[in-house]
């Protein structure tokens, strides 16, 4: 199994969650995050533009089985990319094991 994080931008998670949703990923975890990057955000406040270093982005945490993670990737990375600066990351980990709370069950059926 692998863990597959990224962080995207804010705009673009609703066809992010479709992308997903349409290769069969139905489960995920997200959290609005405020990182730095080289990216520079600009904000026009009362007329004067100015830039800070805080980007606000959407982190996305999921799970899939081994077969799942180059179509997860694809999908994050097809409906994610702009091809500008600030477009994001995809952090990909193994896990050891999932439990299924309820049941008790564990390993990859768990997921489905």
């Amino acid at each position: 199994m692998k863990k597959v994080e990224a962080i995207i931008r804010k705009s673009k998670f609703s066809a992010v969650k479709r992308a997903l949703h349409d290769v069969g990923v139905n489960f995920f975890s997200y959290w609005d995050v405020t990182g730095l990057g080289n990216e520079k955000e600009g904000h026009v406040y009362r007329g004067v533009s100015y830039s800070t270093s805080d980007i606000q982005r959407r982190y996305l945490s999921i799970v899939v089985n081994d077969d799942f993670e180059e179509v997860t990737i694809n999908a994050i990375i097809e409906s994610a990319a702009t091809g500008a600066v600030g477009d994001g990351k995809i952090f990909v980990s193994d896990i050891k094991e999932v439990y299924r709370i309820r049941t008790g069950e564990k390993g990859g059926q768990t997921l489905r």
